[in-house]
């Protein structure tokens, strides 16, 4: 019987790219310009480049490499990667650029600017990872698309509502980015996903691929986490606070993963889920996090929920809630996001200066608790009558 091939997307993969970039095209043409740099700005540039192809070397290798561990997905895995990856990084720069738009008719562009769009678009790259061999690139580019400019819109309401500085915005990246791939394979679900797809799987050569991008990200995750924090003190405590994070998550993903196993193995694929929470944590929290042994401590409780979540979660939920998600992104950026979403509160009450407002709150709190003050019944709540005298409701005797 002759193999049964994929229909072919001529009609409208080709279509769709070639209107975008020529959207994108005319839209720079119109709107773009470069910063012009005066001296001081040429040694910023200097001191920025290295750390600009760090996160350029993350978003094309690591996570292009990541996506290669189905065995005969590695082509799609890295090529879709760079597509979603340029495609979404092009449209955060004109979404990004909006406000600068309407005051001047001009996006400036600069490598901050480019920075910032591609972080945006990794987003885009973890919510991916969940679909990861069920979509073609024709509905990639539309999720890559739909899902920076809703990244956008919720850092604008972020930093305008509730006040959120920009850096700690954009690395909410990974919460937003996991949940999102959540909802896409919920929707998107496939009968036939419980029972598990013929090619979902991985061999020696696959699976090393897949490790070698878990080992890029793994490299260079310091300078993603650090590379928005202008001040230099608190760019080399993002730094180290990174790296002992990631090195504690490591050591504990393994000794985890090996416990985990029924064979007392470690599993290649859990492993470069796993070894990457540290950083995922500390880099929703990297503004608040000063000591090592917070940064430490944060790596090895993201480590755990991460292993524990890809070993069990993964499966609960797909048999619970028909959700199959391919590359564990829950795991591997959404429970360390949310985990270092927590550590950014509590830490932000320890480093507070006056903790007289939180003490005297709690006090506060339990001396009115107390039930000498009489307080009113569950059924008396929002009820005028425990408090005010109603002529028409007084008892006849």
């Amino acid at each position: 019987m002759a193999p049964q091939y994929a229909p072919s997307l001529r009609s409208r993969l080709a279509p769709l790219l070639l209107i975008l970039q020529t959207g994108f095209i005319i839209i720079a043409a119109l709107c773009f310009e470069i910063k012009d740099a005066n001296r001081h700005d040429t040694k910023s540039f200097l001191h920025f480049y290295p750390e600009f192809q760090d996160v350029n070397v993350m978003v094309i290798l690591g996570f292009g490499f990541l996506c290669t561990f189905p065995v005969r997905y590695g082509f799609s895995g890295s090529g879709f990667n760079l597509l979603v990856a340029i495609i979404a990084t092009q449209w955060a720069l004109i979404l990004n650029g909006i406000d600068s738009w309407y005051n001047s008719n001009i996006i400036r562009i600069d490598l901050n600017s480019i920075i910032e769009a591609e972080l945006c678009a990794v987003s885009a790259l973890i919510s991916i990872g969940s679909v990861l061999g069920k979509t073609n690139p024709v509905q990639l580019t539309l999720i890559a698309l739909l899902e920076v400019t809703g990244f956008v819109l919720n850092e604008w309401l972020l930093q305008t509502l509730l006040k959120v500085r920009p850096p700690n915005s954009i690395m909410l990246l990974h919460v937003f980015g996991a949940l999102f791939g959540l909802m896409l394979t919920w929707i998107l679900y496939r009968d036939g996903s419980k029972q598990g797809f013929e090619k979902e799987k991985f061999d020696k050569k696959s699976g090393l691929f897949s490790m070698l991008g878990a080992v890029f990200l793994w490299m260079f995750w310091p300078s993603f986490n650090s590379v928005l924090v202008v001040d230099d003190q608190t760019r080399l405590e993002a730094v180290c606070s990174t790296y002992l994070a990631l090195a504690v998550s490591a050591v504990t993903a393994a000794a985890l993963a090996v416990l985990s196993s029924p064979r007392g193995k470690l599993n290649p694929i859990q492993m470069q889920s796993c070894i990457l929470a540290g950083g995922a944590a500390v880099g929703v929290s990297v503004s608040v996090v000063q000591q090592p042994w917070e940064a430490m401590a944060l790596g090895f409780t993201a480590a755990i929920l991460s292993t524990i979540g890809y070993r069990y979660l993964k499966t609960h939920l797909l048999i619970a809630f028909e959700c199959h998600d391919t590359c564990a992104v829950l795991s591997t950026h959404g429970l360390p996001g949310l985990l270092g979403w927590l550590a950014q509160l509590v830490l932000q009450i320890k480093h507070c200066d006056d903790h007289t407002v939180l003490s005297m709150g709690i006090i506060t709190a339990f001396l009115v608790k107390w039930t000498f003050w009489r307080p009113q019944q569950n059924k008396k709540c929002f009820d005028d009558q425990a408090f005010w005298e109603f002529p028409n409701l007084v008892v006849q005797k």
